[in-house]
Parts: C-alpha cells; sequence; structure tokens
C-alpha cells in the first residue's frame, strides 16, 4: 500500500487501488497480494503450503511434494494415509496446459483418497476423482485437469490404477548386497505418445477414459515408490538411496530432483513392504 490517508470503512485506497487488508508480501513487503497469490507490487508468487509438505505414517510410509525450482506453484496434489490394514497412496500432477491445474489435483486426491479409505474398488475412486475434477470446468475452454495415480498396499499385495504418466516403481534389494537398494522395476505403463504428450487425464474436456488397473505381489521386501514426472525424468542412471527412513530416501530423491535442474514439481511416496523399512 502507499500509505496514503483513508478513511475509515473505506475497501480500497483511492490512491494506488490496493485493498486495504490484503496480505503483505514475503519479499517486498507491501500489503497489495491479490486474489491469485500474486503480490501486485513486485510480482512475487507467494509460498502456500502446498509449497513443500511431508507426511510419515506410523508404519514408516512417507510422502514429500515440492513446488521445485521452476514452477510458481505446486500443481502436484498428493494423499497418504492409513485405513485399517492398508495403506492408501494418490498422486496426481495438474496439466500445465489447463487452468487451475493445482485445483484439479488436489479435488481428485481428495476424492480418490476418501473413498479408498472406505474400501471402495480403485475403478469407483478414479470415477468419483474424474467427477470432482469435471466439476471445476466452467466450459470445455476452462477446464482444469490432471494426471491420476493411486496405490493399495494391504496384506504384503499392491494394487496400482493410473491415468496420464505419473508412475510407479517397485524398489528392490540385492540379496548379497544387504539392504541397499540397487534395482527398479517400472510398474506402470505411461499414457502418452513418443513426444511426451498425454493421452489420458481426468478432466471436463477428457475423453471418456478408464483407469489402467494391476496387482501386484513383491516376491521379496522392497519399497513402493509412487511419483511424479518431476521426479521420474530424472532417474535414467540415478543411484537410489541405500540407507536411512522412507522419509529420509524420499528427501535424497528430491534433492536429486532439484540439483538435476528441479524444473517441474516434485512428489514422492515410499511405502515399505516386508522388512525393507527403518
Amino acid at each position: 500500500m502507499c500509505e496514503a490517508p483513508v478513511l475509515a470503512g473505506d475497501t480500497y485506497c483511492e490512491a494506488c487501488g490496493h485493498m486495504l487488508d490484503a496480505p503483505a508480501c514475503v519479499s517486498c513487503g507491501a500489503a497489495a497480494v491479490d486474489a491469485e497469490g500474486y503480490c501486485e507490487r513486485c510480482g512475487l508468487r507467494q509460498p502456500t503450503g502446498r509449497d513443500h509438505a511431508e507426511i510419515v505414517l506410523d508404519g514408516g510410509a512417507a510422502a514429500v511434494t515440492d513446488r521445485g525450482l521452476r514452477r510458481s506453484r505446486n500443481e502436484d496434489a498428493m494423499a497418504l494415509l492409513a485405513s485399517g490394514d492398508a495403506v492408501v497412496a494418490v498422486v496426481c500432477d495438474g496439466v500445465g496446459s489447463s487452468p487451475r491445474a493445482d485445483e484439479a489435483s488436489a479435488a481428485a486426491v481428495g476424492a480418490a483418497s476418501a473413498a479408498l479409505a472406505r474400501g471402495l474398488p480403485h475403478e469407483e475412486a478414479f470415477d468419483l476423482a474424474g467427477r470432482a475434477v469435471a466439476k471445476l470446468a466452467t466450459s470445455v475452454h476452462d477446464a482444469p485437469a490432471c494426471t491420476y495415480i493411486a496405490a493399495v498396499v494391504q496384506q504384503g499385495r499392491i494394487t496400482l490404477a493410473w491415468a496420464g504418466d505419473t508412475r510407479a516403481y517397485w524398489l528392490s534389494p540385492v540379496p548379497e548386497r544387504g539392504s541397499a537398494i540397487t534395482h527398479s522395476t517400472l510398474l506402470t505403463e505411461d499414457d502418452a505418445i513418443e513426444t511426451g504428450e498425454i493421452t489420458a487425464w481426468l478432466g471436463a474436456d477428457a475423453e471418456v477414459v478408464a483407469p489402467t488397473v494391476r496387482a501386484f505381489a513383491p516376491p521379496a521386501p522392497g519399497l513402493l515408490l509412487v511419483c511424479s514426472d518431476g521426479l521420474w525424468r530424472y532417474l535414467d542412471g540415478y543411484t537410489f538411496p541405500s540407507a536411512g527412513t522412507p522419509l529420509e530416501m524420499a528427501g535424497e530423491m528430491l534433492r536429486h530432483a532439484l540439483d538435476s535442474g528441479g524444473q517441474d514439481n516434485v512428489t514422492i511416496a515410499l511405502i515399505p513392504l516386508g522388512d525393507a523399512r527403518e
């Protein structure tokens, strides 16, 4: 605000036009942050609770999401929760070319994680997530969108459902090398063409799409990794962490993504199975 005198009951400053109760910018200090979260004086987007967040469950499973280094906001969303003897993880990546992509991913994660926690099958959870995202649209030209992956881990068995290019990997140790994670197996297949454009997503402008569903029974202890492309694009030749808790390992993976350029939002969920936990 410009510090010009104002009258009691005024909503806006007559001199500069800023709202009088606007939040202060964390950078320049001006009380000029608009409804979209940008400072009208210096242009900085204000940090939010989604810029960086971590979740840790009592059983050791952990997840982390981060805005990265190049994006103005985190359009990834995640859920990690325990429901009875099951662990549920959902990760959605907002489609950057769509409006309000952060709202799409949050809506999908909220609807799907709640459904899976209630014991609903993957197909129903996916449908509910799709409906939640579609409701955000004002038209097919204003249709928030996101990718989708959900995992349910229960009694040593993993079930996955996905649409888009958010991925799941199985990380397993080689017995003769102790507990070090030395091998990764991709459990999902991207819904994308060779140039990288995705062919399946959630949103009012999406074609009728059903999730791909897969069940996987790990042959030995290991870790399920669920992640957005902010991580997996940097995994070629990467040596996964060999020790630490799932949260510590997720933190190392995040640092690798940031050190490699951090071009996109990064979300990582790690769920241990068997003896692969610290």
